[in-house]
């Protein structure tokens, strides 16, 4: 069974519902850029597909120090921000080879990050505000899948990302939203 303790929740709630705001608002304004960018300008469909993935960095590594030293989920979200400042290199490259090659890229990434999202909620359930979290994090290993193979068969249109950003932005925004009892407790 899980444990919070009650003296550390209530600021790292507040700092997760922070956290999951803005993440909701940067995923909505990159998935609109991206959806809008993609088709014409490379240049820029480079930088969007490596921020994304630094900016998930970031913020699991802003939930990470709010959890403090002890924290049992410590080990999924240092799997998280390694995988996802890998994925931001690699995304670089793959953004100069072709769009099968990003998507391919973002689908390793997708299933990489899922997997530990999904960890780090189910270990954070207790806190609340977890289950949009743990289920963005099963989707999105199921949705890297079909990325990766999207990617490998060749696709040439990287604009169902900007999809499956927004979805997650929307599941950052219930969570922040269902956060708010534990943020004031």
């Amino acid at each position: 069974m899980t444990t919070i303790d009650t003296r550390a929740a209530v600021p790292l709630a507040r700092t997760l519902r922070r956290v999951y705001f803005s993440r909701f608002g940067f995923a909505l304004i990159w998935a609109v850029l991206l959806a809008f960018v993609a088709p014409n300008a490379a240049p820029l469909l480079t930088v969007l597909v490596i921020i994304y993935p630094l900016v998930d960095a970031f913020s699991v590594l802003t939930e990470l120090r709010a959890a403090g030293t002890t924290s049992r989920s410590r080990a999924s979200e240092i799997i998280n921000i390694v995988s996802s400042v890998l994925a931001a290199v690699a995304l670089g490259w793959a953004s100069f080879v072709s769009p099968g090659a990003v998507l391919a890229v973002w689908g390793v990434w997708a299933v990489l990050s899922g997997a530990s999202q999904l960890v780090t909620g189910l270990i954070r359930r207790k806190l609340g505000g977890q289950v949009p979290l743990i289920f963005s994090g099963g989707l999105s290993v199921l949705v890297g899948f079909a990325f990766l193979a999207q990617g490998l068969g060749g696709s040439t249109m990287v604009t169902s990302i900007a999809g499956y950003a927004a979805l997650g932005g929307v599941l950052f925004l219930i969570s922040a939203l269902r956060l708010t009892r534990s943020a004031r407790a």
